[in-house]
């Protein structure tokens, strides 16, 4: 199937900035749907999990507006290609400092606070725009360089136990993960539908990317 007949969901379960990811998609030329409707995703050539907010709250609202089933079958099985966003990509993870339900486990992670105690000076949440450094070249990061910057807000990130899954990283008292990719399970902590060209351009990379282009 053509990038141009594929069928984009963008997931609603109450949580998250659907609207401006839908019109950033729209701005590079791939339309797509916001959706919570089981039926949707289970159609979806490729689907967008967003998330502001907490991380227990998150895995809540999946459960209970009774997503999970069908999300585990689209990744986990058909390998459907997912791009969590900020809380989202915080939810492929096992479990969250953050919280006590379990995260999908799609990535082998935990989630952390940031601890800034020897440094004082860093406030948190990380709020604003940073740089971010590529770890390889692969399809979602595709021209993406050492003057790529995102828009960041979030006072927990990503720790990954396998340090293949990391893609991208940034600094804030030290580095971090603010993206991972596993296969067809891509995360990213920043929000690219804040983030200008460069979200504009990680988003299309997304879209744009055949279903076999995984690490």
């Amino acid at each position: 199937m053509s990038t141009d007949q594929q069928k984009i969901v963008i997931v609603s379960y109450g949580l998250g900035n659907l609207g401006s990811i839908k019109n950033m998609l729209k701005k590079v030329g791939f339309p797509s749907v916001i959706s919570g409707n089981p039926d949707d995703i289970a159609a979806a050539d490729k689907v967008v999990l967003p998330g502001v907010g907490a991380f227990d709250n998150g895995m809540k609202h999946i459960v209970e507006t009774g997503l999970l089933p069908v999300l585990n079958r689209k990744v986990l099985e058909e390998k459907t290609p997912l791009l969590g966003i900020c809380l989202g990509m915080q939810l492929l993870a096992k479990k969250s400092d953050e919280g006590k339900r379990d995260g999908l486990g799609w990535i082998d992670a935990e989630v952390r606070k940031f601890d800034f105690a020897d440094q004082p000076h860093l406030k948190i949440p990380h709020m604003g725009w940073n740089y971010v450094r590529k770890t390889g070249d692969l399809p979602l990061t595709e021209n993406l360089d050492g003057k790529t910057r995102f828009y960041f807000v979030h006072s927990y990130h990503v720790v990954c136990r396998n340090t293949a899954d990391i893609i991208l990283t940034c600094d804030y008292g030290g580095e971090f993960t603010c993206a991972v990719q596993h296969d067809n399970i891509m995360g990213v902590q920043f929000h690219p539908e804040k983030s200008h060209r460069f979200g504009m351009q990680l988003l299309k990379n997304f879209a744009g990317m055949e279903v076999v282009c995984y690490r």
